[in-house]
């Protein structure tokens, strides 16, 4: 798996976990037979002084500690959530068209969420395993050098914005309405991306040493801030112009800026564990690879989200541009549903990174367990709600009877997807937290290229959109498989051994 990942450390930082086991050829742990080296390792964890916050990932109560952690993000992830389904509803009331310009933008509000989050995990995790092998100084350069990794990737995405956004939605459709908004949604979101790249930056370093409570304020009053300027700067009340599509972008972008701000504000003034002084700072490849070994895999595995959605939106276009409009607005409903387990995924990553570094192998189980048990009913819920009220939830996007025809069946057979999905989500982060993202990117590969998307277009000549739908409940199945394939891999690999090595 990732050698790389398991590097040996300077002699000038503390003796840790990496020195004790190795990976031989095949991928799996050896136990160093020095002794002695292992009793200077315990020695030196019982002289650290009190880790502050982020101690309390390896001795609070792991019931607590995780619904402690994840309750704020939870929340704000609702919060988010909401602000993205609001956002629709305003953009709705413009036209269908409006509507389906947004959608078919979404796939380039993916993209940069895959990165954002993505290189956020590498942080992250890179960050609390360094605070759970006791090296604060560590800790420090990892969180500098993964701000200045995301200045460059803002970079790349606001060239995109200027030369690209044209290209990218006429490539999905040739409708005029369709074209010019989305156009314009696109090209606001991508030239302005740097609050949002470094919000969720800022937000990772603070759920890396605990700070879930902070996070959550930042992101709520961003998303507070988007939903009260929607309406405003949509149809322009309160003396601000009428902006129609462009008002959405900018509402989104302001409450992004928002939040980025109090991120920065709360890192400055709480997270003493991290040093945020560039004076001197010069990159080092060293720590970029790792952040890079966890986080590419992560990226490359929302960008597969996106294609996919790329691709679902050209196989609807095929039918009517109303099939688009509910795959986006369903996306939008699913993400109520969806971003509670992502924000207990965002309280979990810490929790078993940071045990991970410690040696605490119950801990972490405990913990996988736990979240896979919540993120399940979470799901079930949703599951529910969909199937039950599915005609009431089309209505607040101003559902006219056609769109009413097709949404109601598909929302009802996509939901099916959820009985599966909150296990999947939370494995494959598990898989990320432990260094083994490549099986979530494998896990999402299968999913969403090999099963998905063939799936989608095989249904798709059958010339019924309703059949359509059911691609998604059978990747989900797929999913399933393969997520429980990598966990015994996983179990084998990384989990045994360091049961028998902590006892030996």
């Amino acid at each position: 798996m990732y050698h790389s990942f398991f590097f040996r450390a300077h002699a000038n930082l503390p003796i840790d976990r990496f020195d004790i086991f190795r990976y031989n050829s095949h991928g799996n742990f050896n136990m160093k037979e020095n002794r002695g080296l292992r009793k200077t390792l315990e020695q030196q964890r019982s002289n650290q002084t009190p880790a502050s916050n982020s101690e309390k990932l390896g001795t609070m109560p792991v019931g607590k500690l995780l619904f402690s952690m994840a309750l704020p993000m939870i929340i704000a992830m609702i919060i988010q959530a909401l602000y993205n389904v609001v956002d629709s509803i305003y953009v709705a009331k413009i036209s269908e068209n409006a509507l389906t310009a947004v959608s078919l933008a979404f796939p380039m509000q993916t993209l940069m969420i895959a990165f954002s989050t993505g290189l956020g995990v590498g942080i992250n995790s890179m960050v609390s395993r360094s605070l759970g092998e006791g090296d604060h100084k560590k800790a420090g350069h990892v969180a500098l050098n993964g701000i200045f990794l995301i200045a460059l990737v803002v970079i790349g995405f606001t060239l995109v914005g200027i030369f690209g956004s044209r290209a990218f939605m006429a490539s999905q459709t040739d409708i005029p309405e369709i074209f010019e908004g989305g156009t314009t949604y696109v090209s606001i979101c991508l030239i302005l991306c740097c609050f949002q790249f470094f919000e969720i930056t800022l937000e990772r370093l603070l759920q890396a040493t605990g700070r879930t409570l902070d996070t959550m304020i930042s992101q709520g009053v961003g998303a507070v801030i988007n939903i009260v300027f929607d309406p405003i700067l949509i149809f322009g009340y309160f003396g601000f112009p009428e902006m129609g599509i462009a008002g959405a972008a900018a509402a989104t972008v302001f409450g992004q800026f928002v939040a980025c701000v109090l991120a920065l504000i709360f890192n400055l003034w709480h997270n003493k564990e991290l040093s945020f002084s560039f004076r001197g700072f010069r990159p080092r490849w060293s720590i970029l690879k790792l952040i890079l070994a966890i986080g590419v895999p992560s990226v490359i595995m929302q960008a597969i989200g996106s294609v996919m959605i790329f691709g679902m939106n050209r196989i609807l276009m095929s039918f009517v541009s109303t099939a688009a409009a509910v795959f986006g607005v369903y996306f939008k409903l699913q993400s109520i549903v969806f971003m509670p387990v992502f924000g207990l995924n965002n309280g979990m990553v810490p929790i078993i990174a940071y045990n991970y570094g410690a040696r605490h192998k119950d801990r972490m189980v405990h913990t996988m367990k736990l979240s896979v048990l919540t993120a399940v009913v979470m799901m079930l819920v949703g599951l529910s709600i969909m199937q039950l009220f599915p005609a009431q939830m089309l209505l607040l996007f101003e559902a006219e009877e056609n769109m009413l025809a097709i949404g109601v069946p598909a929302l009802k057979t996509l939901s099916l997807s959820f009985i599966f999905a909150g296990f999947c989500i939370v494995i494959s982060s598990v898989f990320q937290a432990l260094g083994f993202g490549v099986y979530s990117l494998l896990v999402s590969f299968v999913r969403q290229i090999i099963v998905l998307l063939p799936v989608a277009y095989l249904l798709s000549l059958t010339g019924d959109v309703n059949m359509v739908w059911w691609a998604f409940p059978i990747a989900e199945i797929a999913t399933v498989l393969c997520c429980l394939l990598f966990l015994r891999r996983v179990d084998r690999k990384v989990l045994k051994p360091m049961e028998k090595a902590i006892a030996a």
